[in-house]
């Protein structure tokens, strides 16, 4: 079978503890077989950037694999808002936000086989703070906890586990915030508030049961207080989150402030602390290869 498969590897060799090389070698023999043809890149953390501009531009994939976490999705999506090559994703990171919300296995010939292939979804984008938002930001406890998660050395989810004790010990909650939408102005005391164009963590905790990814809007999530019960309900499939719980309502575009300055992430990278986000939907959709039973959701 020949195919006119060109494709980019972009390879974060540390992300997740997770060894990269099974990945590497099942690409390079599938696309050998495809005749098709394969350029990796490793990432260092160092003109990463840089370096892949001027590799996309010299070599024009029609496919880029993103093998990492959702850093080195972003990385790519940063990259290619002009021209939104076809992207396939390899779960190898430490939560996988959105990878776990598009269903990606963690199988390898099945991996591959949905990067190559032709299901897509469009997903929308949105700027946080002028920074590009795949999936879910959010201020307040959360952005606690990954600040906690990257300052510790152990990685993926019993990392995250065992820093949400000295989270909670430490985090002085619940917090004010004022939420501008639409001219319209709410008060309210809450653990976090997100911004969220995903349903699930990377953890696989579902904190927004009806989002979609496609509909040019995203959902602002108040969580009002520290739940432990409600918390586990999230982790069922079908969960359904109490109004106490979590307030959910839709927009395009937003302005968050708090009384005083708490923790803040995007796409689970702590972004330091601040008072005031705000967000809006981009024009940019990334078009990223997934499963059949996921397009046209």
């Amino acid at each position: 079978m020949t195919t006119n498969h060109r494709v980019l590897m972009v390879v974060n060799p540390i992300s997740g503890g997770i060894d990269k090389e099974p990945i590497i070698d099942h690409v390079t023999k599938t696309l050998e077989d495809q005749e098709g043809t394969l350029k990796i890149y490793k990432t260092s953390g160092e003109r990463d950037k840089e370096e892949l501009t001027k590799i996309i531009k010299e070599y024009q994939p029609n496919r880029i694999f993103a093998v990492g976490g959702d850093g080195t999705i972003k990385l790519i999506a940063e990259i290619i808002t002009d021209d939104p090559v076809p992207l396939g994703i390899f779960p190898a990171g430490s939560a996988n936000g959105l990878a776990e919300n598009l269903d990606i296995p963690r199988d390898i010939p099945e991996m591959t086989k949905i990067a190559l292939g032709n299901h897509f979804i469009y997903l929308d984008t949105i700027t946080v703070n002028h920074e590009l938002c795949l999936h879910i930001s959010d201020i307040g406890l959360n952005a606690a906890l990954i600040k906690n998660y990257e300052e510790g050395n152990i990685r993926g989810k019993l990392g995250y586990l065992i820093q949400s004790i000295p989270t909670l010990i430490e985090s002085d909650f619940p917090f004010q915030f004022k939420i501008d939408k639409e001219g319209k102005t709410l008060h309210r005391k809450a653990v976090l508030v997100g911004i969220a164009n995903a349903r699930r963590y990377g953890t696989g905790s579902t904190i927004n049961p009806k989002g979609k990814y496609d509909d040019g809007k995203f959902e602002i999530l108040v969580f009002k207080k520290f739940n432990i019960p409600q918390i586990l309900q999230t982790f069922r499939e079908d969960a359904e989150l109490d109004e106490d719980f979590v307030e959910i309502f839709s927009a395009s575009e937003i302005d968050i402030e708090c009384d005083k300055n708490i923790p803040f992430q995007v796409d689970g990278e702590y972004r330091g602390e601040v008072k005031k986000v705000s967000a809006k939907i981009s024009d940019f959709k990334i078009r990223i290869a997934v499963p059949e039973k996921k397009t046209g959701i």
